[in-house]
């Protein structure tokens, strides 16, 4: 089960934040602090899976972003890799080429595909074609509720 996902900036900036467990707001900042330090001091050739305390992280960096997986020291770290690529094509063709910029003014999209992507830590959707067609729908749906407030007035 993935407990959390992170995204940061090579400067070590939080893009995106999703726990899957309970965790009270000052150990998230902890947990950020500590992992983004790993992650981020680690040379680019080596492995991208880490053993910290009793979980593996798992992360992939696309151009400027590291995109981190927390998941359980018995789960499969290749199908972590595999959500993570999985959840950067679908932002990829959400946005058409993603950027950090596309991330920073529409993180509620990316928090929108995430959650159409991954349920309380678990993979829910393995098609892109599922997820893009869902992400569509509601932006159709605030098209729809934002017409329905400025033709009011």
């Amino acid at each position: 089960m993935i407990q959390y996902i992170l995204l940061i900036s090579r400067q070590g900036k939080t893009r995106l934040k999703k726990w899957f467990v309970p965790c009270l707001e000052r150990d998230q900042f902890r947990t950020i602090k500590e992992v983004s330090s790993l992650v981020l001091s680690r040379p680019p050739k080596v492995c991208n899976f880490l053993e910290w305390r009793d979980y593996k992280i798992c992360y992939k960096r696309y151009a400027s972003l590291f995109f981190i997986a927390c998941i359980e020291a018995e789960d499969n770290e290749l199908l972590a890799l595999e959500a993570i690529h999985h959840f950067v094509e679908c932002l990829d063709r959400y946005f058409g080429n993603v950027c950090e910029l596309d991330l920073i003014f529409n993180f509620h999209k990316a928090y929108y595909i995430l959650d159409e992507i991954v349920i309380s830590g678990e993979l829910q959707e393995s098609s892109k074609r599922a997820v893009l067609h869902h992400i569509a729908e509601q932006d159709a749906m605030m098209q729809e509720g934002d017409q329905k407030k400025t033709g009011g007035r």
